[in-house]
């Protein structure tokens, strides 16, 4: 799954090959059929994995969770995979900008269906008084940009920060940076302010 992921994500799907992603997992061509039968289905297997690890990076959203912890805790969950696993989100991105031929219906049901869950969940916290009133969908979407933007932009970001690679630190800082920002418009402090006025 590793070595399909890093060649969907180095030329996209077109200029993929069961072949080559055989070869860079040492596996002779024939296994990866025998398991996965088409590059199709691999393709969708490794899209599949990747939307499960997104979707179980908020697990720690729940109606009896602290949101503060919880909202940080997604942040810091979605920032750590755009540290570990940067090629997972530029098939992902990828995908979206061919017009998300298989990911779509996916998007339309089970991710539709999971932001639906996890904004009733925000609602509530509002309705008991618990964060700032909140369009939950767009805080997500904003999560989203916000987040992975350190992988499917690395470019971007290394160019501007001046640096050839990323370091743990410019992941640390963007984490809080983001997390304050996501903590700040639904009305709560960051952690760190918070132990300071107490």
């Amino acid at each position: 799954m590793r070595a399909a992921e890093r060649i969907f994500a180095e030329g996209g799907y077109g200029s993929a090959s069961t072949a080559r992603i055989a070869e860079a997992a040492g596996l002779p061509k024939a296994n990866l059929h025998y398991y996965f039968g088409t590059k199709g289905a691999l393709y969708e297997a490794v899209l599949g994995d990747i939307l499960e690890t997104w979707r179980s990076a908020a697990d720690t959203i729940t109606e009896d969770a602290d949101p503060a912890t919880a909202l940080t805790a997604y942040v810091e969950a979605k920032i750590e995979l755009s540290r570990r696993r940067p090629l997972a989100s530029k098939i992902f991105a990828n995908e979206l900008l061919h017009g998300a031929k298989v990911v779509r219906p996916y998007l339309q049901r089970e991710l539709r269906g999971w932001v639906s869950d996890k904004a009733r969940i925000l609602d509530r916290w509002a309705e008991q008084g618990r964060i700032r009133p909140i369009d939950a969908e767009h805080l997500f979407f904003g999560i989203w940009a916000m987040t992975q933007t350190y992988a499917d932009f690395d470019v971007q970001v290394r160019a501007v920060l001046g640096t050839r690679t990323l370091k743990d630190d410019e992941f640390e800082a963007a984490s809080r940076t983001i997390s304050a920002m996501v903590l700040g418009a639904c009305g709560l402090l960051p952690a760190t302010n918070r132990r300071k006025r107490a």
